[in-house]
């Protein structure tokens, strides 16, 4: 038999268009971006998942394009073109292939476009043919679109948040598809969507109402004739039509079963929804309230500004609360602010400078508030992944400051980098471990980079580009009803996307 030859690329990033910036070009320069015989170096995440099975099952891999980059606003169109364009010359110069896999994210964007996945997989698909197996894994916080299941063999999702089957989700993405190669699956495939639009705190695998929904729709894989379940948050900071959570089930060439164990995914997901609004705190609250009875880590979670989400990280919300506290115990906040940054290397480590910190990229949010600090250290800003996406990888934070004011200490960078554990902390000589209260920017991770070490958590409600809750946020292209601007919808039957 000659040798299998699968195609492997991605365009894979998270969009938000609350953020008031857009991805360009550099964004993924400074993270991941691959081209050609590039992409087969991986070894972690889930492209080095996928390498590793397609090459246990000794199929050639062609590799095109793997572009990643930290979410933040919709991709410019310039950007989206240059990477769409090269990705699928590629693909052109590399026909005939046998599959091809994507390992994509699900919820990108593109500036005046919609959705990135939808848009890339068609394209793949049109130059690939029907007969050819196309699979894309994604994100379990995909906007899981018509286009992406009509042009598509298999979705497949991430089954854990926080994020720590992205290896192991490339291995099944690439097993699926070299069984459709191989002509041994026949994968039938259909998504339930109900309109639920809700923040990430609530949306643990661990625990909880997500949990629940997981747990349940991965119980179906032990049907006779299921090749494949996935549940579905949704990136609830896009602004498309049709946005909403639910199930998405694979089949082995049985189309009616796919939608019926979907359509329970889903409706089970929509009958946990008021489970999966938090309870939150105005930050001064928060403080005063673990400051009664504290005697360990407090974490005060400022959903509203995750650069894992795709805001900027310039909030100071949190970090002004904590300075007019004046606390006794030591905290630790983060904020991007390129112009401090600059501000304190130009002046040097153990300088006293004065200057107006934070909300100086997406201005929408807050205003900046004077403060009187002395620069401890400077770095450069590069720091390793421990963990979850990216792990492995160098991040970029760019030319970066640590500012003592008073007991708050502040890891002043240039640019926004998604937050797995503490590295970026630690990386400019920060201790996490000796803080009494940390701000932390994600709704999700610190489960993960503080497990064992904090106390309390605190949710707190500050504006931003990520909000815990969607309740008051007001969209333009979702349309009503959608929960939670509508708790009860009369009538609601899931809306199912068939495979072609």
């Amino acid at each position: 038999m000659a040798q299998r030859r699968v195609a492997v690329g991605a365009i894979f990033t998270e969009s938000n268009h609350l953020c008031g910036t857009l991805t360009d070009l550099a964004c993924f320069k400074r993270t991941e971006l691959r081209r050609g015989e590039e992409v087969l170096s991986a070894t972690d995440g889930v492209l080095g998942g996928a390498l590793n099975h397609l090459r246990q099952r000794r199929v050639e891999v062609v590799p095109l394009l793997f572009a990643s980059a930290v979410p933040g606003g919709p991709l410019t169109r310039d950007c989206y073109k240059s990477l769409k364009e090269d990705l699928l010359a590629r693909l052109r110069g590399a026909l005939p292939v046998d599959g091809v896999l994507m390992p994509q994210h699900g919820a990108a964007a593109v500036d005046g476009l919609g959705s990135l996945d939808g848009d890339l997989i068609g394209a793949v698909r049109h130059i690939v043919g029907p007969a050819v197996p196309i699979v894309a894994t994604l994100d379990c916080h995909a906007h899981v679109t018509a286009e992406m299941v009509e042009h598509s063999n298999a979705l497949l999702a991430w089954e854990t948040y926080p994020h720590r089957d992205t290896f192991t989700t490339g291995v099944r993405g690439a097993r699926l598809l070299v069984d459709c190669v191989d002509g041994g699956a026949r994968p039938a495939m259909a998504m339930a969507k109900v309109p639920v639009v809700v923040g990430g705190f609530m949306g643990s695998t661990d625990e909880g109402p997500f949990s629940d929904v997981m747990r349940h729709a991965k119980s179906l894989e032990r049907r006779a004739g299921v090749l494949s379940t996935s549940a579905f948050l949704v990136q609830p900071h896009l602004d498309l039509p049709g946005m909403g959570g639910g199930g998405l089930v694979v089949t082995g060439d049985d189309p009616a079963l796919a939608a019926s164990l979907a359509a329970e995914i889903a409706t089970m997901y929509w009958q946990r929804r008021f489970d999966l609004e938090p309870r939150t705190w105005k930050p001064a609250e928060a403080i005063a309230d673990a400051a009664l009875h504290r005697d360990g880590t407090v974490l005060l979670l400022e959903t509203s500004d995750c650069a894992g989400g795709g805001a900027c990280g310039d909030s100071v919300h949190a970090l002004r609360a904590l300075v007019d506290a004046r606390l006794d115990a030591s905290s630790l906040a983060p904020v991007v602010d390129p112009v401090a940054a600059a501000l304190c290397h130009s002046r040097g480590a153990g300088a006293e400078v004065r200057l107006m910190l934070g909300h100086g990229i997406d201005r929408r949010w807050g205003r900046p508030f004077p403060l009187v600090a002395r620069v401890e250290r400077l770095t450069n800003g590069r720091f390793v992944y421990t963990g979850g996406i990216w792990e492995g990888q160098t991040g970029e934070m760019g030319p970066s400051a640590w500012l003592r004011a008073g007991n708050v200490n502040i890891l002043v960078t240039t640019f926004a980098t998604y937050d797995w554990a503490d590295e970026q902390f630690r990386s400019a000589g920060m201790d996490p471990a000796s803080a009494g209260f940390i701000v932390v920017k994600n709704p999700m991770n610190y489960r993960v980079g503080y497990a064992g070490r904090f106390r309390e958590v605190y949710v707190l409600d500050t504006p931003g580009a990520t909000p815990a809750s969607l309740r008051n946020v007001k969209f333009s292209r979702l349309e009503r009803p959608y929960f939670p601007a509508d708790e009860d919808i009369p009538g609601i039957q899931p809306l199912i996307l068939r495979g072609s």
